[in-house]
């Protein structure tokens, strides 16, 4: 028996030491806390900003706390009535915009990431090039010109509907995820190409095609530089372009006026300033938290495995 009880006590051994596994804890749940800090900060400062006196925000008083509450940049901005043509031009783009997005990049990575597809290799250089190496601003303009899409809706969603990246990202998820016996099985059952994808494979890809929308709209919902080059008729502006034009107008009176006026406007355009990232930001980080349980599945899965 004293043989067996000194057997057991030498495998067991003495208690594991803890402490350097607390002291890590520690270390690392106080540089957790510091990053979310220096990463939220600057969110909930643009927020306390935009309900502060622009002259307390000027001089530095603004740190925890707004500093003479007003809503007058709200105000402002919301008189505007084409604020809510933007959000309405915006909504669309973004919601037609994403789901063309989606349709083409997810077809197009399920087509390149099937092995049996003649031509695959030089589909995937073809694309690939496109990345790094494009027409530029002035033969893109003449193309959009001559398929008559210049000042129109449909500028805004089709022409540049397809990311190579987005591409990679479920080409690669799809190579990885979904097992090759599925096709076999799904064969064996008389399931043609579009069936099986659309009934096997899209279910299976709820993961990435999250991620993807969720960059495909957020890509349409801050996109300002294609209607200032492709749009003419303010009736067709996003709201991006709507709230920049407001900025631009409010900072040119204020430099052009004197006296009281220009102080005025200096004033206005100070306090808007805060608004406006306040009302083009909030709609689409609503978004987020419905594809906050597939993102980091999508990304880790479609972005690093091979």
């Amino acid at each position: 028996m004293g043989v067996l009880e000194a057997m057991v006590k030498k495998s067991v051994g003495k208690p594991k030491d803890r402490s350097s596994d607390k002291v890590m804890e520690v270390l690392m749940y106080t540089v957790a806390v510091i990053l979310l800090v220096i990463l939220i900060y600057p969110l909930y400062f643009i927020v306390i900003a935009s309900f502060s006196d622009p002259a307390a925000v000027a001089n530095g008083q603004v740190w925890m706390f707004p500093k003479g509450f007003t809503l007058e940049g709200y105000k402002e901005l919301l008189r505007h009535e084409n604020i809510w043509i933007g959000y309405r031009n915006t909504i669309l783009y973004t919601a037609v915009g994403t789901a063309i997005g989606l349709v083409v990049n997810i077809s197009a990575a399920y087509a390149l990431s099937r092995k049996d597809l003649v031509g695959r290799k030089f589909f995937s250089l073809f694309f690939i090039f496109t990345m790094f190496f494009n027409g530029g601003l002035i033969p893109t303009f003449l193309t959009i010109r001559d398929f008559h899409l210049y000042d129109t809706f449909w500028v805004m969603v089709l022409p540049f509907s397809v990311g190579v990246y987005n591409i990679i990202v479920a080409r690669t998820f799809f190579q990885t995820s979904i097992p090759g016996d599925l096709w076999e099985s799904a064969q064996i059952d008389g399931c043609g190409n579009l069936r099986y994808f659309v009934q096997m494979v899209l279910p299976l890809s709820k993961a990435v095609i999250a991620v993807l929308g969720l960059w495909i709209a957020v890509g349409y919902w801050n996109s300002y530089f294609n209607a200032l080059i492709y749009l003419k008729n303010p009736n067709l502006y996003p709201l991006q372009l709507i709230l920049r034009n407001i900025l631009i107008t409010n900072q040119m009176q204020s430099s052009m006026g004197s006296g009281e006026a220009a102080q005025i406007a200096l004033r206005l355009a100070n306090i808007m300033r805060y608004s406006v990232i306040i009302i083009a930001t909030v709609p689409i980080m609503c978004v987020y938290p419905f594809v906050q349980k597939y993102f980091n599945q999508g990304v880790m899965i479609g972005a690093v495995k091979e």
